[in-house]
């Protein structure tokens, strides 16, 4: 990614006010509050139906806006609420504020599938792309700079409504499983190499392996700390089903090289048919690549999910991952299911 040599400020042209959206099914427009949390995650479950229907968001993750120092729900959420007064559509605009490389705005939220197609969705997103333009356009750093969204590729409608506003097909991720009534591969490692079970007490040691092995990611970018807290405290995150792999230094330290984290989110299992655990995070440091770490973290998790009653094990892997990651996990077992798409504007 090559930097710019002019701020971002001078680069994005932003509405001082945002557009206020009006549709003849609306009966109002405002921004979201902590109250609606049920209410949002509700309507998310109704669009995940229809959009994903082999997992289901968290509750967690719709609570997160309310919680995280660099979302103000006043500025960064709108839900549209009905006749009934029920929500039909909501959106929210995150910046990322772990800014190496990238100042980078991503997109959420949708509308109610029965009221689909009257144009609610296009005064959605007219509101959401304005309100980004105003986030990147109050960075003064020299990088490059992105409105981005995503969606399962069976949610066709969610893509050409992306598109219609600027924001082009960039990239694809796919859905991997695992079964796990099939053999589990023996991985052996090298002199000096181990892998145990995470536990509390090695968070911020993992997190800064998170943040050093993903650098060479696709729009990767590091962390913040309350969104790491919130992943490896969260009521899914489980522990048991994750591992970290140390090197030995000379001298007998040790550090850590590679890293899995897992977590089980029981109402997924209803919409996918099947019980598993899901592999949100796979790494291991550049250096200490090609040395059959990742195989033996994957088959440590692999071991516990299934000692642990769990049919399949999944995750999502970029489909043009620089490290081979498609190529690695294939190698252990896993299986494409599905493909997700991300959509990003470029400035």
């Amino acid at each position: 990614m090559t930097a710019p040599t002019t701020p971002l400020s001078a680069r994005v042209t932003a509405p001082a006010e945002l557009p206020v959206p009006e549709h003849a099914d609306v009966a109002l427009w405002r921004p979201a509050t902590a109250d609606d949390i049920e209410a949002i995650w509700q309507l998310e479950k109704v669009m995940g139906r229809a959009d994903h229907p082999n997992y289901v968001l968290e509750r967690e993750e719709v609570g997160e806006a309310f919680e995280f120092s660099f979302v103000n729900a006043d500025t960064d959420t709108l839900v549209a609420q009905g006749a009934d007064g029920c929500l039909i559509a909501h959106g929210l605009v995150v910046q990322q504020v772990g800014q190496e490389t990238l100042v980078k705005s991503n997109l959420g939220g949708g509308v109610l599938p029965k009221m689909r197609g009257r144009g609610i969705g296009r005064e959605l997103l007219s509101w959401q792309v304005a309100r980004a333009r105003q986030q990147l356009a109050t960075s003064a750093k020299q990088l490059p700079g992105w409105i981005t969204a995503s969606c399962d590729e069976r949610a066709r409608l969610n893509g050409r409504l992306y598109e219609r506003f600027g924001l082009v097909a960039t990239r694809y991720f796919l859905s991997l499983d695992r079964l796990l009534d099939d053999p589990i591969r023996a991985v052996e490692l090298g002199d000096g190499i181990r892998v145990a079970g995470y536990t509390p007490e090695l968070s911020a040691a993992v997190h800064a392996a998170r943040d050093a092995a993903f650098m060479d990611h696709w729009s990767s970018q590091p962390i913040p700390d309350e969104s790491w807290n919130a992943y490896v405290t969260g009521a899914t995150f489980v522990d048991a089903l994750s591992f970290v792999a140390f090197a030995t230094e000379q001298g007998g330290s040790e550090h850590v090289v590679g890293f899995i984290m897992s977590s089980v989110n029981e109402e997924d299992w209803a919409a996918a048919g099947y019980r598993s655990s899901y592999i949100g995070l796979v790494g291991v440091l550049s250096g200490w690549r090609d040395r059959h770490i990742a195989q033996a973290l994957l088959a440590a998790q692999l071991a516990a999910s299934r000692a642990a009653g769990h049919e399949r094990a999944t995750l999502d892997v970029d489909s043009a991952s620089p490290t081979g990651a498609l190529d690695l996990y294939t190698g252990m077992g896993f299986f494409a299911t599905n493909r997700e798409v991300a959509y990003v504007l470029e400035f």
